[in-house]
């Protein structure tokens, strides 16, 4: 996979030198591109802003800049072998990032991330590139930071972790908190090593009993449990047919019944076992 990263602070993106990412980029699977902005500034003060029509606070990024910049990485992509490029836009006003958002990018041979400062990026700019090659708006939260770099850094270390040849063992993003399958909406459950004790506490029996059908049963138990306390709304979007029976009869302990149209609601003052 290429990446191009546009920003007016290149040095935000150093940790893609290091960790999961870093061994990527050293190992061939990852090629980044980092370029400053301000390289395609004309100006003494190499002004990349200016104020927004219309009156308001803050400072809008100019078209000019990204659009040459863009322009710039586009044609040396292409002139590298590079194709079918991706344009991905962090901003709080796109859809929400999710694990299914990272399992379609990492399908893509070629992402271009716009990070922005200020106020955002002139609206014209996304919508000329829009007729060029596909968009992708994403958002990492709902939460605003002072600039899109720190969500390059979470999406690219996402998708970058589904990358064949990424992770040393090729099942571990399988039972992932999110991942798509047996595992779609629902949150992982909690995981130990050794010692077997440690100050008192020790690693539930069913793990260190050696019968897989039981400690597959318990992670999928524990994972409904965590789900149901720390995001029942993940539950609630859920399709009752795609829980088998030994699933709805934890989720009914928990206080969960599926209702006539498939989805599962929480019956009031509920008891957890």
């Amino acid at each position: 996979m290429r990446l191009d990263v546009v920003t007016i602070f290149p040095e935000y993106l150093e940790p893609l030198n290091v960790s999961l990412v870093g061994k990527a980029r050293a190992r061939g699977r990852l090629d980044v591109h980092v370029h400053d902005l301000r390289d395609w500034t004309y100006d003494r003060h190499n002004t990349v802003d200016d104020t927004p029509y219309g009156g308001g606070p803050g400072m809008v990024m100019k078209t000019e800049p990204w659009g040459d910049a863009l322009d710039s990485a586009l044609a040396d992509g292409y002139e590298a072998g590079a194709h079918d490029p991706v344009l991905v836009v962090p901003t709080p006003s796109g859809r929400p990032f999710t694990q299914e958002t990272a399992v379609a990018l990492a399908r893509q041979p070629w992402l271009i991330f716009t990070p922005a400062r200020y106020e955002g990026i002139d609206r014209r700019v996304m919508d000329e590139y829009a007729t060029r090659l596909p968009v992708h708006e994403v958002s990492i939260g709902d939460y605003v930071l002072a600039g899109g770099e720190a969500a390059v850094l979470v999406i690219t270390e996402a998708v970058a972790r589904l990358l064949p040849g990424v992770l040393g063992n090729a099942e571990s993003h399988r039972d992932d908190s999110f991942a798509p399958g047996a595992m779609a909406n629902l949150l992982e459950g909690p995981v130990y090593t050794k010692p077997p004790s440690w100050r008192g506490r020790t690693v539930p029996d069913v793990l260190t009993g050696g019968h897989h059908g039981k400690i597959a049963r318990w992670r999928r138990d524990e994972a409904l449990r965590r789900t149901a306390a720390h995001r029942p709304d993940l539950l609630e979007r859920c399709d009752a047919a795609a829980f088998d029976r030994k699933d709805r009869e934890t989720l009914s302990i928990l206080g969960w019944e599926p209702e006539p149209g498939g989805r599962f609601w929480r019956r009031p003052r509920a008891v957890e076992e």
